[in-house]
């Protein structure tokens, strides 16, 4: 299963998500090992390790969308860890989630600062 690809992938996805990201790959080994393959290939192996965003760039966009999305706050909520572990402030967090109001609507922008709230509150208690 390892080659170049995958092995730049998981390189990138410890430094975005660490353990959480981990925890996500780990839950497909036993549906589908092979779409955990792709996940880390191609979104992190290919995509987050080319040059020309850094990874706080990358994570605001990342949050954007999926705030955007409304219906993945799942996956949302691992890259709002992510982007606070590559540098992102809560406030430039918030801010990103309440411009996608503007363009998503204010129910999926609510979903955002909840599952923002959520991880906020996570980060809080473990210090």
């Amino acid at each position: 299963m390892n080659n170049e690809r995958y092995d730049r992938g998981l390189a990138k996805l410890k430094e975005i998500d660490g353990l959480a990201g981990e925890k996500v790959i780990d839950s497909l080994k036993d549906i589908a090992p092979d779409f955990a393959r792709l996940l880390i290939e191609f979104p992190f192996g290919d995509i987050y390790s080319r040059p020309g965003l850094d990874l706080k760039v990358r994570e605001l966009a990342v949050v954007a969308a999926l705030t955007a999305l409304g219906n993945a706050a799942p996956q949302l909520k691992v890259h709002i860890h992510g982007a606070r572990n590559v540098g992102c402030s809560q406030a430039e967090i918030v801010e990103i989630i309440m411009q996608m109001a503007v363009y998503a609507g204010f129910p999926a922008a609510l979903n955002g600062l909840f599952a923002a709230k959520e991880v906020f509150a996570v980060e809080a208690a473990h210090g």
